[in-house]
């Protein structure tokens, strides 16, 4: 997996929304931090990839969600 782009939905924060981050090539880049589903689709779209929305649908093995599930957004989700 080295090679492969992985995006990293990271735990809740403390103000609520999880960062997204993308990991290639050893390196992390921001992509944003997303309070919804529809949120991280507009972050993949934007990174460039194809048919975010099924990504994001379909939970790909390319999203590693951290902590929380893809259903939680907020503190109080948990």
């Amino acid at each position: 997996m080295a090679d492969r782009a992985e995006v990293v939905v990271h735990p809740v924060g403390p103000t609520g929304g999880r960062a997204v981050t993308v990991h290639v090539h050893g390196q992390d880049t921001p992509l944003g931090t997303a309070y919804s589903s529809r949120d991280l689709v507009v972050f993949l779209g934007a990174a460039g990839l194809d048919d975010a929305e099924a990504l994001v649908d379909r939970r790909d093995p390319l999203i590693r969600w951290q902590r929380e599930g893809p259903d939680v957004w907020t503190r109080e989700d948990g």
